[in-house]
């Protein structure tokens, strides 16, 4: 026997791992399978965090037609690039949030914390759901807009290094956002509708369904200020034409104020998730 133990709770029962370093990756292991099993089997989570944009894509994209304004970019292209973006925030940032939310009005939380398992565990097992069910929406997502609506794939290697990192950067600080705004959820109840205001708001500002160009001022100024904005700017610079970048505000792509913004959010977000996550909630005793 060892000193220290590493415990994982499935549906309320725990399963031990031994053996100090090698206990915290069993139980982030074992914690990370759980989250996916669970994702999966929910229905309605798997619809409103992996199938909504899907369907907004169909939906939506079959509706638009027409090139952008001063440019000879299909519409609908554009229009998937945003989606991609704001796919990959629905699973990082509602998803995230919305499952926090409800696991801490539970009480599965606080079980978690007061258990053996490291509070590592928890997190990775956050990150590892993010991970795969943000790389299966983007792949959907991208899959789709090439069969329907003519999405060209990036050129090469330095565009599909540009949508990584893009990619990569915007469900960190969606996720580590999604952490900290959990804080704010006073229940389950309301978490849906608490996350989804930011979430709509943000996508009508961001340049998702409309030219980023053709908002008002003031929305452009706002939604700079978050990183859809910055994840859909960049995935536009990866499908669309270079000459594209006239109708952007600055001109031009802005691929290293893209990756400042985002990873500016990252460290922002982690210090808010720090200061503010909570293992307990207000009704659990």
């Amino acid at each position: 026997m060892t000193s220290s133990n590493a415990i994982v709770a499935e549906q309320g029962r725990p399963v031990r791992a031994s053996g100090g370093g090698s206990g915290l990756w069993r139980a982030s292991a074992a914690r990370s399978s759980v989250e996916l099993k669970s994702f999966f089997r929910n229905r309605q989570s798997l619809f409103f965090t992996l199938l909504l944009p899907i369907v907004l894509l169909l939906v939506l994209g079959s509706i638009f037609s027409g090139t952008v304004p001063g440019t000879h970019t299909d519409f609908k292209q554009m229009f998937v690039a945003g989606i991609i973006a704001c796919g990959i925030m629905s699973v990082s940032f509602n998803g995230l949030a919305i499952n926090i939310a409800i696991e801490r009005d539970n009480g599965m939380i606080r079980r978690l914390a007061s258990s053996p398992m490291p509070k590592t565990a928890y997190f990775v097992g956050k990150i590892v759901r993010v991970v795969v069910t943000g790389v299966l929406e983007a792949a959907i997502l991208l899959g789709v807009g090439v069969a329907l609506f003519r999405l060209p794939l990036p050129p090469n290697a330095g565009h599909w290094l540009t949508f990584a990192w893009v990619l990569l950067l915007g469900a960190t600080s969606c996720s580590l956002l999604a952490v900290a705004f959990s804080a704010i959820i006073p229940n389950a109840r309301s978490a849906a509708a608490i996350v989804t205001l930011p979430f709509l708001v943000l996508q009508f500002i961001s340049g998702v369904f409309f030219p980023y160009s053709e908002l008002p001022a003031w929305m452009q100024s706002l939604a700079a200020f978050f990183p859809l904005k910055w994840m859909t700017q960049g995935l536009r610079s990866v499908f669309l034409p270079a000459d594209f970048a006239v109708v952007e505000p600055a001109g031009a792509w802005e691929l290293g104020r893209t990756a400042a913004v985002l990873g500016g959010w990252c460290l922002a977000a982690l210090l808010l998730s720090l200061l503010t996550f909570r293992w307990r909630g207000a009704n659990v005793r």
